[in-house]
C-alpha cells in the first residue's frame, strides 16, 4: 500500500486521463491542462467536436463495470475521474439507487482496476460533499473525517466508491485522492445557481433578508487549481478533501453580492422563515427551499494545512466573473 510519507514519485509533467471532459467541471479542466502543457486522454461519450493540441480523445459510449481501458491507459501516470451520474432532481429511473451505482460505483471501480493493473500512480476521484450528508447546523461545518451521512441515491453511491477506492488503494501500489465539492459555480452555471442569477438580473424581489443561514460554495476555477495542486503533491495521497471558496455566506449575502456584480439594485426583504418554509411544502418546492435556506457548510483547514492550499480566486471576484458571463449570455439571447 502507498501512502502520503511514501509515495511513487509521479512525472513533472505526467500524462493525465480524464473522464467527464465535456461537463460542467470537466471541460474547463480540461482546457487547464492543456495550457498547463499536460498530455491528456479525453474520455467522452461521442466523437469530440472539439480538438485541443496534447489531447488525445478517446470515446466511450457509457461508462459501466465492463469498459475495456486497455488502449487508453497506455502510458498514463494520473487519473482524473471526475465522470458519473450526477444528482437528478426529477428522477424517473425505475431503481434510482441501482442506476447510481452502475456508474458511480462498478464503472468507477472498473477503472480504478485497470489504472492499477496499468502502472497508474495516482487516482483522483471527484466526489461530493452529499458523502457527508445535506445540512449542517450553523458554524458547525462538515470536515473529511466525519462518519459518511449520504441521505440520497446519489450521495450513497459516492460514498460507497470512495470506500471501493481506498480499499483497492491498500492492495495497489496506485495512490487514491478524494475530493468533496460542495456547490460548483462559475459561468454557464445551470440549476439553483443559474435560478439565483435570473431572479436578481430581472430584479425580481426576494423574501430572504433575514434567512440567517450558511452556505459553502467554490468557484470552478478554485476546484480546478486544488485539482492541480492534487496531480502532484505526495501529501495528498490516500486522503480525502474538502473544498470550498473559504468564506460561507447565508442566501441574503449571496443575493447581495450578485446584484453588486451585476450593478442591479438589490431587492430583498424580510420575509417569516415558517412561512416560507410552509409555502414551499405546499406547492411542492420543500427541497428547493432547503438548498436555499438550509445551512451546509465545510471545513477546508486540512486542505489548507496538508496541501499548502488557498482558494486562488477571492469570493468576489468569481461572483463578477459569473455574473457578467450570465449578463453577457442573456444580451446574447436578446439580441438573437
Amino acid at each position: 500500500m502507498s501512502d502520503s510519507l511514501s509515495v511513487t514519485p509521479i512525472s513533472q509533467i505526467p500524462k493525465i486521463l480524464l473522464t467527464g471532459g465535456t461537463g460542467f467541471v470537466g471541460r474547463p479542466l480540461l482546457e487547464a491542462l492543456v495550457t498547463a502543457r499536460y498530455p491528456v486522454v479525453n474520455v467522452t461519450r461521442r466523437s469530440a467536436a472539439f480538438a485541443l493540441p496534447g489531447v488525445q480523445n478517446c470515446v466511450i459510449p457509457t461508462l459501466s463495470g465492463d469498459n475495456d481501458w486497455s488502449a487508453s491507459l497506455h502510458g498514463v501516470e494520473v487519473v482524473i475521474h471526475s465522470a458519473g451520474r450526477a444528482h437528478i432532481m426529477n428522477e424517473t429511473h425505475s431503481n434510482p439507487l441501482q442506476a447510481f451505482r452502475e456508474v458511480n460505483v462498478d464503472a468507477t471501480l472498473n477503472l480504478a482496476r485497470r489504472a492499477a493493473e496499468a502502472g497508474v500512480k495516482r487516482f483522483i476521484f471527484v466526489s461530493s460533499v452529499k458523502v457527508n450528508g445535506e445540512e449542517t447546523e450553523k458554524n458547525r461545518a462538515f470536515k473529511p473525517s466525519d462518519v459518511p451521512a449520504p441521505r440520497d441515491d446519489y450521495g450513497v453511491s459516492k460514498a460507497e466508491a470512495e470506500l471501493a477506492l481506498m480499499t483497492l488503494a491498500k492492495q495497489t501500489a496506485m495512490d487514491v485522492v478524494i475530493i468533496r465539492p460542495v456547490l460548483v459555480y462559475g459561468p454557464g452555471v445551470k440549476a439553483n445557481f443559474e435560478k439565483m442569477l435570473c431572479a436578481v438580473y430581472k430584479g425580481l424581489p426576494l423574501p430572504f433578508r433575514t434567512i440567517n443561514n450558511r452556505r459553502s460554495l467554490v468557484f470552478i476555477d478554485n476546484l480546478i487549481d486544488l485539482i492541480r495542486v492534487c496531480i502532484h503533491h505526495p501529501k495528498a495521497a490516500n486522503r480525502i478533501f474538502l473544498v470550498s471558496d473559504g468564506v460561507d455566506l447565508s442566501i441574503g449575502q449571496i443575493l447581495g453580492k450578485l446584484a453588486v456584480a451585476m450593478n442591479k439594485k438589490s431587492r430583498i426583504f424580510s420575509f417569516p422563515q415558517s412561512l416560507l418554509g410552509l409555502g414551499a411544502s405546499v406547492v411542492g418546492k420543500k427541497e428547493f427551499f432547503q438548498r436555499l435556506c438550509g445551512s451546509l457548510q465545510v471545513d477546508i483547514a486540512d486542505t489548507r494545512a496538508l496541501l499548502g492550499w488557498a482558494p486562488p480566486v477571492s469570493i468576489d471576484e468569481a461572483f463578477a466573473i459569473t455574473a457578467r458571463s450570465y449578463q453577457e449570455e442573456q444580451r446574447g439571447i436578446s439580441h438573437g
